[in-house]
């Protein structure tokens, strides 16, 4: 019998990896936890199996998920590699676990809505603290099937995740089900009819929702935009060659099709990699250079990525991340930043990337792990833990006519953090990223497809500037255009465009997972009184 059991959880480990993009076939999600909920119930039933056994067993699955979907992330660190994959299937066998001790004190009514609560809510939880690492959320797996989700403007990826685990709850529950009424047929109809209604109502409004809707309303905004795909390689030439020849290269690039019409040139993650102290930035050669190109042409600005510095005043208090010059007492931080150059002299926009990697670009729990700081490797040029900001910063143009939200790389990955941008005045959304890191893996690819969510989630145009590709834009329905080649040098024009106001979900964000928290502490609250009430009465 334990051979059946880990061949059924062997089996959900491959079937989540089958979803996956980008070479994955989503809808599989809808079976994909079956066999591991049948391991379940077999513990559960089963007077000789106890919890480790299923925590076994849970480990097998979810272990092969995230290594098969997630090993590239051994090409930027090993460390960061191992560390996001052993813990991140510990933390998933965990969260099993808990809906298994819940359940056996629950009415079986309950089981449905208890997996889907306590599931959630762990994916919530896992968007923001020191080991955030939400790749492998389960509505992130549409992606690729982007005209089966327009829906996610009202609910974000957890409603993808809810529909996954409800339909895999509604399956297993018909596959186990054992009547007890004189009208067992009747319950299996209904079993079925609430399956085929969960996969038909949300892909049937989906694709109304794609072929309807108005892409033309009045207030649409639009830019011209060129984007620049230096292709330069992380490892050997980006922070080890002349700067001054890498931005010749991006300039030369951008010059090939910008013109007077041209609104924007955006250029990639860290594109700038001269020594850039905030504190005297505007008189450094990349700048200069920059603000040369800028005024070459009358509406032009330019966003681009870059490593920059600054230095604490003798008053200012070092935030907890500063570091220390090895030969003065003075205090700096190290960013993985974005800057907007235009025609406004006396003011340069700036953004700190602020949803940093974990172990790669920060050392999580810094209280207990801050002297294994400097090992943590910034894809960025340095080491140790890197700055961060409070608010989501807005580009906007001189004449105030489009704000742009300037997001760094993992960032995208972010849908509530991206809609922040919104609310504070964003049009249009820009993603510079440098994926080389990864490789020619699935890893830049399942990047390049997670942007396709944001742009539904937001109705908002996306350019997306890449250093070794894939760069493109992104409309408000998810369609990818101009996709450029994957480790070669491009520059791409189009026209991006956004849909004015906000969507359901940029107003309230991850609402779902929200509930999802609050329902799964009720549900763990009522386990435990029930626990309690059992033990009273043997007593």
């Amino acid at each position: 019998m334990r051979g059946r059991l880990f061949l059924l959880s062997f089996l959900s480990g491959l079937l989540l990896t089958a979803a996956w993009p980008s070479w994955g076939f989503a809808p599989v999600l809808f079976v994909a936890f079956v066999p591991l909920l049948m391991v379940q119930h077999t513990v559960q039933l089963d007077n000789r199996l106890r919890a480790r056994h299923l925590f076994v067993y849970a480990y097998l699955t979810f272990l092969t998920w995230n290594l098969l979907t997630t090993w590239w992330v051994k090409n930027a660190s090993m460390g960061g590699a191992a560390m996001a994959i052993l813990a991140n299937a510990l933390l998933m066998t965990l969260v099993f676990l808990v809906y298994h001790k819940i359940r056996l004190f629950l009415p079986q009514r309950f089981s449905a809505f208890t997996f889907i609560a306590i599931w959630i809510a762990f994916e919530f939880l896992h968007l923001d603290w020191d080991l955030t690492w939400p790749w492998l959320t389960l509505g992130n797996a549409f992606a690729e099937n982007y005209k089966l989700i327009q829906w996610y403007e009202y609910t974000g990826i957890f409603g993808g995740s809810a529909w996954v685990l409800a339909l895999n709850i509604l399956l297993f529950e018909l596959l186990t089900y054992r009547h007890t009424t004189l009208r067992p047929v009747k319950k299996k109809i209904l079993y079925i009819g609430s399956i085929a209604a969960l996969v038909i109502v949300p892909i049937t409004v989906s694709l109304i929702i794609f072929y309807t809707i108005d892409l033309d309303p009045p207030g649409k905004q639009k830019l011209d935009i060129v984007i620049v795909q230096p292709n330069i390689d992380p490892y050997k030439e980006k922070f080890n060659s002349d700067f001054r020849v890498q931005l010749k290269k991006i300039l030369e690039l951008a010059t090939s099709k910008t013109d007077e019409k041209t609104d924007y040139v955006v250029m990639p993650e860290t594109a700038l990699v001269e020594d850039l102290w905030e504190n005297n930035i505007k008189n450094t050669v990349s700048l200069h250079a920059l603000r040369d190109f800028v005024f070459r042409f009358p509406d032009l600005k330019i966003v681009t990525g870059a490593s920059t510095y600054r230095v604490y005043a003798g008053n200012e208090t070092p935030s907890a991340t500063a570091r220390k010059f090895t030969s003065s007492p003075e205090f700096y931080d190290a960013y993985n930043t974005a800057l907007q150059i235009d025609r406004d002299t006396a003011h340069l926009q700036i953004y700190h990337k602020s949803k940093l990697v974990p172990g790669v670009e920060k050392m999580p729990f810094p209280r207990l792990f801050k002297p294994l700081e400097k090992f943590a490797i910034d894809l960025g040029g340095s080491s140790g833990s890197l700055g961060v900001q409070e608010e989501r910063t807005v580009f906007f143009s001189p004449d105030k006519k489009a704000g742009i939200a300037p997001v760094i790389c993992y960032e995208s990955v972010y849908g509530e953090y991206v809609g922040e941008y919104l609310h504070n005045g964003a049009d249009f959304i820009f993603i510079i990223t440098n994926d080389g890191w990864w490789g020619n893996s699935p890893g830049y690819r399942q990047h390049l497809l997670y942007g396709r969510l944001r742009a539904i989630e937001t109705r908002k145009g996306i350019a997306r500037s890449a250093n070794t590709g894939i760069s493109c834009f992104i409309d408000v329905r998810g369609e990818i255009s101009q996709a450029t080649a994957w480790w070669q040098p491009a520059v791409i024009r189009g026209t991006l465009e956004s849909l004015p106001g906000s969507t359901f979900y940029t107003r309230h964000g991850d609402y779902i997972g929200r509930i999802a928290l609050w329902s799964s502490l009720a549900c763990l609250l009522l386990a435990i009184v029930r626990s309690a009430r059992i033990r009273f009465k043997k007593a």
